[in-house]
């Protein structure tokens, strides 16, 4: 298996003058109307025809108040799922929620500190309790912190990171699965990061945070195979999230270094990482268990 290389700014020297420019040129608007456009009319599309049957079933999505979390809880909610809300910043949830209702779905917000097993035992039973079930979750909740060379990181960098990233992927599959196991059936998808997959330079600690979710991800899926709870990773690449956009807008950088190892030559969209999500959910993933998918824009093929 050949290995990937890793890619620093001393690599922009390898790839053609023109391609960069290009490239760099590209990211700088990245063509946002054009990329808007597309996937608002792909969104509007999408209300007209089911990815699945979700109708009546439930689902619960950590981190659920903006990015990644926001798309998947709506596009949940627009294929007729039941949408739990969950997240520690309680404006942003209760405007995802508003969002759903308005749009003719059904959900609720739960304020939620996946780090605290108090607070998502009562996440899973406030679900539980409001819908009678659950059936999906998306642990979506998590964060970066102290990216830098190793030996200037602190142990609180380490903290923080394996709270959010690992512990609360932890904790939430803990009582997630305990409620699935009384249907007999359910599915569970986390988030990790093409970081994951690969050594990651610019931040090892949450490098290892995130290989961690894959390990855990692999070997749960194993264990509850038989009682027919599939568990799986989505891994995304350069995603524009808020955070990520505001990293990209002021980091010239690191902004030159996505394009570069990108081969799609631009970031993701969250509802490309929600859409993953979503058929991971489904009965069309049926025979799918303890897979790692990276949706990267072809980072890690190379």
């Amino acid at each position: 298996m050949r290995r990937r290389s890793a890619v620093n700014l001393d690599n922009i020297n390898a790839i053609p003058k023109a391609s960069l420019e290009r490239r760099v040129a590209g990211l700088s608007a990245e063509k946002p109307a054009a990329v808007d456009a597309a996937m608002r009319s792909a969104r509007a599309s999408r209300k007209d025809r089911k990815l699945a049957d979700f109708d009546g079933k439930v689902a619960l999505v950590t981190g659920g108040n903006s990015g990644i979390g926001l798309a998947t809880a709506m596009m949940f909610a627009e294929q007729g799922a039941r949408v739990v809300v969950a997240a520690r910043r309680k404006p942003e949830g209760e405007q995802t929620v508003a969002a759903i209702r308005a749009a003719g779905g059904e959900a609720l917000f739960v304020q939620t500190d996946v780090t605290r097993p108090t607070e998502v035992e009562a996440m899973v039973s406030t679900a539980v309790g409001a819908y009678g079930r659950l059936d999906y979750a998306f642990n979506n909740a998590g964060g970066s912190f102290g990216p830098g060379p190793l030996h200037e990181s602190s142990l609180d960098d380490w903290d923080r990171t394996m709270e959010v990233n690992l512990k609360g992927v932890y904790l939430c599959m803990r009582y997630e699965i305990a409620q699935m196991l009384s249907l007999g059936a359910g599915a569970i998808v986390n988030d990790s990061s093409t970081a994951g997959l690969y050594g990651y330079a610019r931040n090892p600690i949450y490098a290892a945070s995130k290989f961690g979710v894959v390990g855990l991800t692999k070997s749960a899926a194993l264990q509850y195979a038989a009682q027919g709870i599939r568990v799986n990773a989505v891994c995304p690449g350069w995603i524009r999230t808020p955070m990520t956009e505001e990293n990209l807008t002021t980091d010239t950088e690191l902004r030159a270094q996505m394009l570069a190892e990108t081969p799609l030559g631009r970031a993701g969209m969250p509802d490309e990482i929600a859409g993953m999500v979503l058929w991971l959910c489904s009965d069309a993933a049926s025979f799918v268990t303890g897979q790692a998918i990276a949706i990267d824009g072809g980072l890690v093929a190379q």
